[in-house]
């Protein structure tokens, strides 16, 4: 059984991934009959490694896409057969299984090629034209008539990219190969007919801009979100939780109290680190009563009150390691389209912000280059002083309407703008209205 994979948007931010973890863990004690398995689509931020190992959490797996791949359609629990096995013990096998193909490996199980039924029937026909026995045939060792035509794949390979190759191959079946060159399963022309569609569900977005490479091919079962309506489509309706709330975390707190799920310490924690980033410990325009509620819930549970944990939290992102260029530009970042035009607004939030900006020069240097590499019409980041509640604006591109947005000017490529910190509510809106 495949995983139901729960997910957030690219750039992940730690309500994007913990928000993924903790509604996967909600679906399963829901749905317990079915497999749901947190992912991402990009680093971890300081501060989501940051709690995930001060409870011991795993971090989700890194995925690149939701295209459909090799493991998806091949069919796992290959017979096998050791290649010094005689033809005997091989036709034997084969019409026990009721199977047209055996792989063969050498003793330590790595893969060396097929046997099928066609080679041995072709085995049996040239019996006649020639005075060996049958018996003389099935006594022969499997390795002396191996057929190595088959297609070897790579688990992840992707079916859009190899579907063709196997409908085209000489043999019908081709052979998937882990890295240690063991077979692991085999995929037929007749598995191409109906390829499967990835499952999964959008946490803290619904943008296909913003979600994962392969998307329209997936199917999206569920979307739990705060953000702005987009353009996710879907073939039939869906669960769909949209709510004006300052964190995906607090819907997924709120889905545990509906469903009347009981919430661990650790995934209480992990809600309330998402709650107080993305609400900015509680400041930002976006937070509602129902989040303060949720954080004090929380911190209830795992025994720490909301605001000193929050604080703590955003230490942790500039104290054990100074951040790195690739961190403060993209681990918040996403596009948007604003007209034929497309741009990108990333935020990072800091309670160093003196420290960040001796970084400028080269914070401006690297969004030009995204902006050159993407052609952005601009790349703007907003460092944001949770201390004092107010944004740094650096931008690279074109910055006409930022500067007319936010009655700044940028001619020196960066401003400050007081009570900016939620680039939901105060950033995207404005520039969207003012690109018109």
């Amino acid at each position: 059984m495949h995983p139901i994979l729960v997910l957030g948007h690219r750039n992940p931010d730690n309500d994007s991934i913990c928000s993924a973890l903790a509604y996967a863990y909600l679906k399963s004690q829901v749905d317990p009959d079915q497999l749901y398995e947190a992912v991402r689509l990009g680093p971890l931020p300081h501060e989501t490694r940051w709690i995930l190992d001060r409870y011991n959490i795993q971090a989700p797996e890194l995925i690149p896409h939701v295209y459909s791949r090799a493991c998806d359609v091949m069919t796992s629990g290959v017979i096998s057969i050791y290649d010094d096995a005689s033809l005997l013990d091989a036709g034997l096998l084969m019409r026990e299984k009721n199977i047209r193909a055996l792989v063969v490996t050498d003793s330590n199980g790595r893969y060396r090629g097929l046997f099928t039924t066609r080679m041995l029937a072709e085995l049996f026909i040239s019996e006649l034209e020639s005075s060996r026995s049958r018996q003389e045939t099935l006594a022969e060792r499997v390795e002396n008539h191996l057929d190595a035509r088959a297609l070897s794949l790579k688990p992840d390979a992707l079916l859009k990219d190899v579907a063709g190759d196997i409908l085209t191959a000489s043999l019908r079946e081709a052979v998937v190969l882990d890295d240690d060159s063991r077979c692991i399963g085999i995929i037929t022309r007749t598995d191409l007919v109906r390829i499967p569609r990835r499952r999964i569900i959008l946490v803290d977005h619904n943008e296909a801009s913003q979600g994962a490479l392969g998307i329209s091919e997936a199917e999206v079962l569920e979307v739990v979100d705060h953000h702005r309506i987009g353009d996710i489509q879907t073939a039939g309706p869906i669960q769909f939780i949209n709510l004006p709330l300052g964190s995906t975390a607090t819907i997924v707190a709120l889905e545990f109290q509906r469903h009347k799920v009981p919430l661990p310490e650790h995934i209480a924690a992990i809600l309330l680190s998402a709650v107080m980033t993305d609400t900015i410990l509680l400041k930002s325009p976006t937070c509602t009563p129902t989040d303060r509620e949720i954080a004090s819930f929380l911190g209830d549970i795992i025994g720490m009150d909301a605001l000193e944990f929050g604080v703590e939290l955003f230490g942790s992102r500039d104290a054990a390691h100074p951040p790195t260029i690739e961190a403060i530009t993209g681990a918040d970042a996403k596009e948007f389209e604003m007209g034929e035009k497309t741009v990108l607004i990333a935020q990072y939030e800091t309670v160093s912000l003196p420290k960040i900006l001796e970084l400028e020069e080269a914070l401006t240097q690297h969004l030009e280059q995204q902006v050159q590499n993407r052609g952005y019409e601009f790349a703007l980041l907003l460092i944001t002083d949770v201390v004092a509640e107010g944004s740094e604006l650096i931008i690279a591109g074109n910055p006409r309407v930022v500067e007319r947005a936010f009655d700044v000017s940028l001619a020196k490529g960066s401003a400050w703008v007081p009570g900016i910190l939620s680039r939901k509510k105060q950033v995207v809106p404005k520039i969207l209205e003012y690109a018109v």
